[in-house]
């Protein structure tokens, strides 16, 4: 596997601290209380220090049985306000840390999310679907995990290190050498294998990714496979993408041999050291009996820390490996940009021109100055070999692309005014192939007008011949429909598509072969109904079947990129050409 280029570190937590600069305050305060529950914690281990002095003198006859008893009062007194604060620490903790967490995961699928949405069409169809949501999803998971390395791992041991030190300096200083030498060799190791380990963790990430892909893809196509009988071919491929992912973290885990070995020798040579040294001096009077427990259990504590920031930075490199996978989505810049001023667009007599028109597609020319001017209600027909532009002049209109010279003109003002939202909004479609949202039939012909009336929507429905068919659903228009509206024949599906554009209720309408999932009877019929729908409409018309654009005002005869022809159906059926031509070769059928 092809190794990945390293992370930018720098750039993801750029974005990291942008998301968790909106919770300052929040985050300020959970560091406090750590703080406050380090505090306690070496507060815990002096007043063990303190018990164990204070019984050995008495022990010794050097403190009086009185003074001993009013000595564990107040221990004890102390203890339980230490206990009081660090519950309530711990709780306000946990109860922060949450909150703060459910709204940075919120933040950042939202932010990215939203960024995803608004980049360009040719960007959605280079990506596979699959891979976008585990890259999103994992994004998500990360910011949890690398927010509780801060919050667990990463702030406790630097306030708990601040603490002891200073304590360990002030009771032994030969103590607290020691035990600041093997934290930082602990450490160098560590992040020396870990830096190592990095260059894996991608390719693993990547290898995942590119499974998960696949899987989607796989199922999104499950009909294809199963019509061909082609299981054991995909089972296979399936086969090595898992034995590949399964290579690459291998290789990731593998390193963990070497990082346990590597730690477990420097703790024990620190050890060594920490017992001689300070046993040493006890034994010469040198230390009490309770600054020797002291030492010990502060040790104790800190190689615990320890291995709770190795893990931590762990979590650390695969949050960046994850955020990495993410955000370099938030690099890539929409093609397709809104000027600063850009407007929002009211179509009011849907003239449509395409002035001197260019464009090229992956350095393949499909547009050298191309003009067409569609007039007010008109009902113009785009006709051609597949190829010859018919659909890339929809997508410009559409601003799904930008046309390289010329421009496109609505009402006389040119699209790239306006916002593309706003533009793709005041215009009306229905696609050839329907995709539809796994919801009720009634809610996917809202969606073309979320603010229209139960009613309309029923109305709409009634208009596409959709009525007669719900009718006999179990639960009628509230039926769900199923992913990608896999419960619905192409016609059905096709007929929803119908009533969106109904109830979107446009000047501009386009209608890609919109009955072509249609029986004979069912075409004729919402071809009647689309006659109904497009007056008053300025109406564009790509077929493949050319029974279905008889009745335009205008045909439109393309091939390779130019207009060849153009005239009503009557007018070019009595000429020489490609129009007669092709509908002779398909006999009212479609063209190839």
């Amino acid at each position: 596997m092809k190794k990945k280029k390293d992370i930018d570190y720098k750039y993801n937590l750029k974005i990291y601290l942008e998301i968790l600069k909106n919770y300052k305050p929040l985050f300020i305060l959970l560091l406090l209380i750590i703080l406050i529950v380090q505090a306690t914690d070496v507060v815990d281990k002096f007043l063990f220090k303190i018990i164990i002095d204070k019984g050995t003198d008495f022990l010794a006859e050097k403190l009086s049985s009185n003074l001993f008893l009013k000595s564990l009062v107040i221990v004890a007194v102390i203890f339980c306000i230490s206990l009081l604060l660090k519950s309530f620490g711990r709780w306000m903790e946990n109860s922060l840390i949450n909150k703060l967490e459910v709204n940075l995961i919120q933040d950042l699928k939202k932010k990215f999310f939203n960024h995803l949405l608004h980049l360009s069409h040719g960007f959605h169809t280079s990506h596979k679907t699959g891979s976008l949501i585990s890259r999103l999803i994992r994004g998500g998971s990360a910011i949890e995990r690398l927010t509780d390395d801060i919050i667990f791992s990463f702030a406790p041991l630097i306030f708990q290190l601040i603490i002891l030190s200073a304590s360990l300096i002030y009771l032994n200083l030969n103590s607290a050498i020691i035990i600041m030498l093997t934290g930082i060799a602990f450490i160098f190791y560590s992040l020396a294998i870990q830096n190592v380990q990095k260059t894996y963790n991608i390719n693993a990430n990547l290898a995942e990714d590119i499974e998960k892909a696949n899987i989607s893809d796989i199922f999104t196509n499950i009909d294809s496979i199963k019509y061909f009988g082609k299981e054991k071919i995909i089972k296979e491929k399936f086969s090595n993408l898992t034995e590949a992912t399964k290579k690459a973290f291998i290789k990731y885990w593998g390193y963990y041999k070497w990082l346990n070995s590597g730690q477990t020798l420097i703790l024990g040579i620190g050890t060594f050291f920490l017992i001689y040294f300070p046993l040493v001096k006890f034994l010469n009077h040198g230390l009490t009996l309770g600054t020797l427990t002291f030492i010990y259990s502060a040790y104790i504590s800190i190689v615990g820390s320890l291995f709770g920031l190795v893990h931590g930075i762990r979590d650390y490199y695969r949050s960046m490996g994850d955020f990495d996978a993410l955000f370099k989505y938030g690099k890539i810049e929409n093609e397709i940009k809104d000027k600063e001023n850009a407007k929002e667009l009211i179509i009011n007599k849907g003239i449509i021109e395409f002035k001197n028109v260019s464009f090229n597609y992956k350095k393949r020319k499909i547009f050298s100055d191309f003009n067409l001017k569609i007039n007010e209600n008109e009902k113009i027909a785009l006709v051609g070999h597949s190829g010859s532009g018919k659909t890339t002049l929809v997508k410009l209109l559409y601003r799904f692309y930008d046309v390289d010279k010329g421009e496109i003109l609505i009402d006389n003002k040119n699209i790239k005014e306006f916002k593309q939202e706003s533009l793709r909004s005041e215009l009306s479609i229905v696609p050839q192939e329907c995709v539809l949202f796994d919801d009720t039939v009634y809610n996917n012909i809202a969606f073309s007008n979320p603010k229209a009336s139960r009613k309309d929507v029923l109305q709409a429905m009634k208009f596409a011949q959709l009525d007669k068919i719900v009718k006999i659903f179990p639960k009628k228009e509230n039926t769900i429909v199923g992913e990608r509206g896999v419960k619905l024949s192409g016609g059905e599906k096709q007929r929803v598509s119908i009533a969106r554009a109904i109830l979107a209720d446009k000047k501009i309408l386009v209608l890609d072969e919109a009955t072509s999932s249609l029986d004979s009877q069912k075409e004729y019929d919402i071809q009647r109904d689309l006659q109904e729908l497009m007056i008053g409409r300025t109406s564009i018309l790509i077929a493949h079947r050319l029974s279905t654009i008889m009745r335009a005002n205008r045909i439109i005869v393309m091939d390779k990129g130019k207009i060849v022809q153009v005239g009503n159906h009557n007018k070019l059926i009595k000429q020489k050409g490609l129009y007669k031509k092709l509908w002779n070769l398909q006999k009212g059928g479609y063209i190839e």
